[in-house]
């Protein structure tokens, strides 16, 4: 009900150091999007203007419902998520914080990635072919109105290549390439600024939803 205190959510679910203006602040956009009820279902994305646009706006509501992201057991997708889940998958999107030790912020970069892995892993196999990579990369930068087809075209076509020599350049000659694993995946992406890049602008945070 309207002015009403979020419920406490499990820490195990979000880190300890989010404040209590941030768990309200999250709390209100949860109710906005549901429309004052207890879960969200995919068709409440459809109100976000900036989601409307969006080159993988698919991908991102996917994520949001992929049990995987929601550290259940079973993968496949979810109904409806509740404030608890809602702020589980927001944890994957909070900000650096200046107090994480190397081991703490290893894990906090891998988390990031299996939840970026998880977009362009859609059929849940564990793993990524070259081909579903480079589509997903042109996808993005087909919302870049100052980047013509061609010139994505060309640039998803190099990425492609270079995660295919990451990946397949490690294999013997008798293996059969079957897709980029999560390990794979984790040195593709080594040495980016993975933690600045994934963001969320659509809820309105201090951090954006687009994963380059």
């Amino acid at each position: 009900c309207p002015g009403s205190s979020p419920p406490t959510p499990s820490p195990l679910s979000f880190p300890p150091t989010v404040t209590s203006e941030q768990i309200e602040h999250l709390h209100r956009r949860f109710k906005q999007l549901s429309r004052d009820q207890l879960t969200i279902r995919k068709e409440n994305f459809d109100s976000i203007p900036d989601l409307e646009f969006n080159p993988i706006r698919g991908k991102i509501v996917h994520a949001f419902f992929d049990k995987r992201n929601l550290r259940q057991e079973s993968d496949g997708l979810a109904d409806e998520i509740n404030f608890e889940d809602f702020l589980t998958i927001m944890s994957y999107f909070r900000p650096i914080e200046m107090n994480m030790d190397e081991e703490q912020l290893d894990r906090f970069r891998k988390e990031k990635l299996k939840f970026l892995f998880h977009m362009y892993d859609s059929d849940h196999d564990g793993k990524i072919t070259l081909q579903e990579y480079r589509n997903v990369v042109e996808e993005l930068l087909s919302g870049n109105p100052h980047l013509e087809k061609e010139s994505a075209r060309s640039i998803a076509d190099g990425a492609m290549m270079e995660a295919a020599s990451i990946c397949v350049g490690q294999m013997g000659p008798d293996q059969v390439y079957e897709g980029i694993t999560f390990e794979d995946f984790l040195k593709m992406w080594q040495g980016i600024d993975i933690e600045t890049k994934m963001h969320v602008r659509f809820l309105n945070m201090e951090t954006i939803a687009h994963c380059y």
